[in-house]
């Protein structure tokens, strides 16, 4: 026995459509075969479908670790989609050679700051102004990666200033210059999952880092709080980490990874640009590590 039926269904998504829409029922052997829904024209795409993420074009961005790696990578990234970005960090001489590497005078900003000191932090955001998305690449572990008979509690403090209580204080004085739609954006770690010997202090304050940004996101909604979460990523911060044997530590884990290869600067300023740009992603981790948590 064959048979089908055919009726107007759904009159308002027809309207949408601009046509008769029909559903079409199969049967055979008392079964239903298959739906099938024929429009007069395809549907419109509806204007959240049609937006790629924010438009970056005039946005004003404050990087804070902005001098060198990722937080550079970023910069560069953000100048050519026309934002106007604000770089931040401790050193004013990395601070001047990132200004000449960028190249963009006319969008470009610089500005000295411990974000380890809340009134260093207070100052920058009372003198910056209004703000469109905050994010911090910083991370100060120099003198961390030991192991725990030799680790200094100052370097340690170090670690927690610069990727704890810096988002913190960014946060606190940060979240008031931004819109509704505005993000903070932070950078947490692989050490948080896959932590090693000499990296306690480093795997338990990037771990800290992500249960602060869930919580950010709650209480500053509907500012969105994010962190992006890197594996082994090429920057200056493995000359901390590794010393000399840098590029064979690297070589040897591109050759473990999934991905074939590390990360580069670029990697994770794409994800930091998913984060600022996605209006429905919070509270959430980005993992961006080539599959290092699988091996």
């Amino acid at each position: 026995m064959r048979g089908q039926v055919s009726r107007p269904v759904m009159p308002d998504l027809a309207a949408k459509a601009g046509g008769t829409v029909d559903l079409v029922i199969g049967a055979s052997d008392g079964a239903i075969g298959f739906f099938r829904f024929r429009f007069a024209r395809r549907l419109a795409t509806s204007e959240s479908m049609q937006r790629k993420g924010v438009d970056m074009d005039k946005q004003k961005i404050l990087i804070v670790g902005g001098s060198s790696g990722m937080g550079l990578a970023l910069a560069r990234r953000c100048l050519e989609e026309g934002a106007d970005v604000i770089i931040a960090g401790r050193g004013e001489a990395k601070l001047d050679a990132a200004r000449d590497d960028l190249g963009r005078p006319d969008a470009l900003e610089t500005a000295a700051v411990d974000i380890g000191r809340e009134h260093e932090v207070a100052a920058l955001f009372e003198r910056i102004g209004r703000l469109d998305h905050i994010v911090s690449t910083a991370a100060a572990i120099e003198g961390a990666y030991q192991l725990l008979p030799e680790i200094e509690l100052e370097a340690a403090q170090r670690v927690v200033e610069s990727k704890f209580y810096g988002p913190l204080l960014i946060a606190k004085h940060g979240a008031p210059k931004l819109p509704p739609t505005g993000s903070l954006t932070f950078v947490s770690g692989i050490a948080a999952y896959r932590p090693a010997a000499r990296g306690a202090v480093v795997a338990a304050v990037n771990a800290a880092l992500e249960g602060l940004v869930r919580a950010l996101a709650v209480e500053l909604a509907p500012i969105r709080v994010n962190a992006v979460s890197p594996g082994w990523v090429d920057t200056p911060i493995w000359a901390f980490v590794a010393g000399e044997k840098k590029n064979e530590t690297l070589a040897a884990m591109a050759k473990r990874l999934p991905a074939g290869r590390v990360g580069r600067p670029e990697d994770i300023a794409d994800a930091i640009r998913f984060l600022m740009g996605n209006g429905f992603t919070t509270g959430e981790t980005l993992q961006v590590e080539g599959g290092h948590r699988l091996v």
